[in-house]
C-alpha cells in the first residue's frame, strides 16, 4: 500500500445508494491510516462525515493482466480534528509535494480490514489483516 499512488473509494448516501470517487493516498502503515485530499465541501466528503463507513480497492499503479494483485479494504473516516488526523497533511504533502497548489483538506480513514489478493506468490494468494480496537470518531 505504501507504493502505490490512488485508491477507489466508495461511499453511501441517505437512501443507501453508493457513490465512488478516486483518489491519491499517503499510508501511514504504522497508525493504519489512509491519507487523502479533498475540498470539505465535496459531494463524497459531505456523504462521509453523514455515514463514515467506506470501503476501497488499491491496484497497483502499472497492471500485469496474468499477475492479479490488488488490495480491498475497508474503514472509517475521521473527523478533520481527530488526533490522529493531526500529522496527516505532512505526511500526504511529503509523498505528493504538487498537492500544495490543490485546495482542500487532508482527511483521514482509520483501516479496519484490508485483504489483499496476489497471485504473482500462487494462484489466488489472499493474505487478510483486521484491526483489534477501534477508535470513536
Amino acid at each position: 500500500m505504501e507504493k502505490q499512488h490512488c485508491a477507489s473509494i466508495s461511499c453511501v448516501d441517505d437512501d443507501g445508494n453508493p457513490y465512488c470517487f478516486s483518489c491519491f493516498y499517503a499510508f501511514n502503515a504504522e497508525e493504519g491510516l489512509l491519507y487523502f485530499k479533498s475540498s470539505p465541501v465535496s459531494y463524497h466528503i459531505k456523504l462521509m462525515m453523514q455515514k463514515p463507513g467506506i470501503a476501497g480497492s488499491i491496484l497497483p499503479d502499472k497492471l500485469q493482466v496474468l499477475a492479479v494483485k490488488g488490495v480491498q479494504f475497508q474503514g472509517i473516516v475521521l473527523s478533520p480534528g481527530h488526533e490522529l488526523v493531526k500529522g496527516a497533511s505532512r505526511i500526504y504533502h511529503r509523498k505528493f509535494p504538487f498537492a500544495y497548489a490543490i485546495p482542500g483538506e487532508v482527511w483521514a480513514i482509520q483501516i479496519i480490514r484490508i485483504k489483499m489478493t496476489d497471485s504473482t506468490k500462487s494462484f489466488g494468494k489472499k493474505l487478510q489483516w483486521e484491526r483489534s480496537k477501534v477508535v470513536d470518531n
